[in-house]
């Protein structure tokens, strides 16, 4: 008994002492990081997706305070993408606890939409999360749940795909007739599981805005009133 009391107090004190030390290697963590500060020149671009590195992090314009960037020093490639306009790609270069501002300009894409659409009205929380057309963003949540704007699409059959990092991704099948409204309403289901949904992640890789010719054209889908 005479030796189990200092041995008590042996593991307390080295309790309190690596409880003190954590803070500082978490501190130490963030000066080792570089943060990635957004500026979009338009709506278009405030609005647009967030690639980093191929993976979805969220929309331009949320992208601050809390859900800021934080990059490992090197090279990362960063993607921007809104409906209706190109690919907008930066490479970067972070170095340990640097600050860079990335200017997104989103040019126009020149392919029309069709002459006969239908609309389709999307309602999800959280309403932050990405929307897919056939495998192709088109926006986020937000863009299509507020007021009049929804977006157009041509007639026929289309899969509707909402995605999130942390959810279970939710698809919808339609097929809706010229001038037709379709809504879609869903809450998605948070996630514990890796993010296993490709279209968080694509496996294509835009290239760098010095290469513009080769970025890929959007879906023909826009939002209504853009």
């Amino acid at each position: 008994m005479k030796k189990t009391l200092p041995r008590l107090l042996l593991a307390a004190c080295a309790l309190l002492l690596s409880a003190s030390y954590f803070p500082a290697a978490c501190q130490s963590s963030n000066a080792v990081m570089g943060e990635i500060h957004f500026e979009g020149n338009s709506d278009a671009a405030k609005t647009s997706g967030v690639w980093v590195d191929g993976e979805y992090v969220g929309y331009l314009k949320e992208l601050k305070g809390s859900k800021t960037i934080m990059l490992l020093p090197g090279q990362h490639t960063i993607v921007v993408r809104q409906d209706g306009y190109n690919d907008f790609a930066r490479q970067v270069t972070v170095q340990p606890g640097e600050e860079q501002l990335v200017r997104v300009a989103m040019e126009r894409d020149t392919q029309p939409l069709p002459p006969v659409t239908a609309m389709v009205k999307i309602s999800a929380n959280p309403d932050r999360a990405a929307v897919f057309m056939d495998g192709l963003f088109v926006g986020h949540v937000g863009e299509f749940n507020r007021g009049s704007r929804a977006l157009l699409i041509p007639p026929g059959k289309h899969r509707i795909r909402i995605a999130l990092p942390g959810y279970q991704s939710f698809e919808a099948d339609i097929d809706p007739q010229p001038d037709q409204k379709v809504e879609i309403k869903t809450d998605l289901l948070k996630s514990r599981e890796p993010i296993d949904d490709a279209l968080l992640a694509p496996g294509e890789t835009a290239q760098p805005a010095s290469e513009s010719e080769a970025n890929q054209p959007g879906a023909m889908a826009s939002p209504a009133g853009k």
